[in-house]
């Protein structure tokens, strides 16, 4: 069976299946980036501050429904595993008429609350009309946002994850030529940089529904498909709500500690706009074979084979090791030239800012990503509970020493205060991992 992650080499499959995630990952990174650049490098570091200043609060919004997608992956990728096909429809169709139900109520709070945010952030008063601006085109446009993420979530638990990219790369080209059409020919700013970004999301939506319909009879809904089964909704929940909270948790964090990074003021907005920029593109790969290793654990959890659990995990570090390495090094000595692609030469107080902060940040990619493939493990065999106190664990760590330490170390306390959060985070996992271990042990024992 197409997607089947149940037999064959745990290496090549996991690899297989993450390096379209990462080049998806790395494409979905470019919607915000492209924005920073574009607004920072032709508008200025206000601008640049203003789409930094959003990024957090925007995040909460599209990485909760985010949650919502990855806890129906899990549901589905296991009925596909265990070849119930009449229950992974009904969960395609369940989830999608919640999900749209709900995200549409979503984006309306979002719309309504989001200057109140700004200002709660104590953001500052130059850009902070920009940044609401921003905030409330993009809030406009999160319907295609979840479809999009529901739609590539119902692809990959089926072991499908290039398609998705496919359909990202395109609209993110799209996106990087209407930014340069809306904000550099047009002068719209920012706002031209938001309704590139909404438009170009639409566009991967659209493509992802098309082609489930005319070439995926698996995921294709019929009219009198479309229901809501109770019982698999239950579940459902049972598995997004903490895959959610989880997402909205970390960026909650992120937003608070956007607040201490605010109070230093403009140059120091853009900096750390710029180096978060950076380090989501260095860690989206973490993220990509986190997303494997749950596609695949879940699959083969579905069908009985934990042996292969635990083989696919072992096989999820080795590949991180080796990726965190190389792009450690090409950060930590690219730091500067890396930074100059954000703000002109000019702007060396921005530049100096970010370089400190990059150099000191690459040398612990590496935690995080063995953190993510813990999270993908537990995700898979559905110890979502685990993950959430993990995040919850690290997010606290982060907001609590990044308020003790900038009066001392400035916008670095942020790193220090992020790495420091890394490391107590896998500590937890291991030893969670430890006991999951023991129990299935005990389980196979008993058989």
């Amino acid at each position: 069976m197409k997607g089947d992650m149940t037999k064959g080499s745990a290496s090549k499959l996991l690899v297989s299946f993450a390096v379209p995630m990462m080049l998806g990952n790395i494409f979905q990174q470019l919607y915000n980036t492209v924005d920073s650049v574009i607004v920072g490098r032709f508008v200025g570091k206000e601008a640049l501050a203003a789409v930094g200043v959003a990024n957090p609060i925007m995040s909460i919004v599209i990485f909760f429904i985010v949650g919502i997608c990855m806890g129906a992956l899990v549901l589905m990728a296991e009925f596909f595993g265990a070849e119930e096909k009449d229950k992974l429809k009904r969960e395609v169709s369940t989830s999608l008429i919640i999900g749209t139900i709900f995200t549409l109520v979503l984006s309306i709070v979002s719309i309504m609350l989001s200057k109140t945010i700004l200002i709660l952030t104590q953001t500052p008063e130059n850009i902070i009309n920009d940044a609401d601006a921003y905030l409330k085109i993009i809030f406009i446009g999160l319907i295609f946002s979840f479809l999009y993420n529901f739609y590539s979530s119902a692809l990959r638990a089926t072991g499908d994850s290039r398609t998705p990219v496919f359909f990202l790369v395109i609209s993110a080209i799209i996106n990087v030529i209407l930014d340069i059409v809306f904000v550099v020919v047009f002068n719209w700013g920012v706002v031209g940089a938001a309704i590139a970004t909404v438009v170009a999301q639409a566009i991967s939506a659209i493509l992802c529904i098309l082609y489930i319909y005319f070439k995926i009879p698996i995921l294709r809904l019929k009219r009198n498909e479309l229901i809501v089964d109770k019982g698999l909704l239950k579940a459902t929940i049972n598995y997004s709500w903490v895959s959610a909270t989880q997402q909205t948790c970390l960026y909650v964090g992120k937003l608070l500690v956007q607040g201490v990074v605010n109070s230093f003021g403009t140059n120091a907005i853009a900096a750390f706009s710029a180096v978060t920029r950076i380090d989501a593109f260095a860690l989206a790969p973490g993220g990509s074979i986190a997303d494997a290793v749950t596609t695949y654990t879940a699959q083969n959890n579905g069908a009985g084979r934990q042996d292969r659990i635990k083989e696919g995990y072992k096989k999820g570090n080795v590949i991180i090791i080796v990726y965190c390495f190389i792009v450690t090094t090409l950060i930590f000595f690219g730091a500067d030239i890396i930074m100059k692609f954000f703000v002109s030469e000019s702007e060396r107080e921005v530049i100096l800012i970010g370089v400190d902060y990059l150099k000191t940040m690459s040398l612990f990619y590496v935690v995080s990503g063995l953190c993510n493939v813990f999270q993908g493990l537990f995700r898979g065999v559905g110890e979502l509970r685990v993950t959430l106190f993990a995040t919850l664990l690290q997010i606290s760590i982060r907001v609590v020493l990044s308020y003790m330490l900038a009066p001392y170390l400035g916008v670095t306390s942020v790193c220090y205060a992020v790495i420091i959060g890394w490391i107590f985070m896998i500590c937890y996992e291991g030893m969670a991992y430890r006991k999951y271990v023991y129990k299935i042990n005990q389980v196979s024992l008993k058989e």
